[in-house]
């Protein structure tokens, strides 16, 4: 009996430990401000997204952006087709925060996981852009609004940066953040609905 005890007891270790391993190195991070699609989808806010509810921190995908990187009409998942909510643009009908042309905002990023980065950089969409559509290279104005270099650090469990939002946009429009990071092929994505 004690030996049958001792091999439950073991198995379950085991198990455990697997578990703890396979959940702690799938987290990484997601933006929270402006509040991302990811986070919107893992507070409840919007229903429907299937696996990204439990997962926000999880949205990786090849790093290189915009040259390389998520295929067009896949850039909010990274790629990841498990995450293929993200990219659906429900009809323009996604939450969006309020924000102001050619003003400062501070942007903020939770980290499950933190990893040695290249930098951040943050994309938006042209005036004009088609909010029903799933965002593609074309829809995005050419050069990222802000970057910021991170020299190869690990940032902290929550990180906040400020850059200035492009003067002249008016109407909805889509931010995609990307993390790169250092020491690996990948990059994080998070797509965040404005409203100017």
């Amino acid at each position: 009996m004690r030996k049958k005890t001792g091999l439950a007891a073991v198995a379950l270790g085991v198990t455990a430990a697997s578990l703890f391993a396979t959940s702690t190195a799938n987290s990484h991070g997601y933006t929270d401000s402006p509040i991302s699609r990811q986070k919107l989808c893992a507070n409840g806010t919007v229903a429907n997204c299937g696996d990204i509810k439990w997962e926000p921190q999880s949205v990786e995908g090849p790093k290189g952006f915009p040259t390389g990187g998520p295929a067009d009409g896949t850039l909010c998942a990274g790629g990841n087709s498990r995450f293929a909510q993200l990219d659906d643009p429900r009809g323009g009908a996604w939450p969006a925060t309020q924000v102001t042309a050619g003003q400062s905002y501070t942007f903020r990023w939770q980290f499950t996981a933190r990893h040695a980065t290249t930098n951040f950089r943050y994309y938006i969409t042209k005036q004009g852009w088609d909010p029903n559509q799933k965002l593609t290279r074309a829809a995005l104005d050419p050069q990222p609004f802000l970057t910021v270099p991170y020299n190869n650090q690990q940032p902290p469990s929550t990180l906040s940066h400020s850059g200035t939002i492009p003067a002249g946009k008016t109407g909805r429009h889509l931010i995609l953040a990307v993390w790169t990071i250092a020491d690996t092929g990948n990059a994080f994505y998070a797509c965040s609905d404005v409203k100017f």
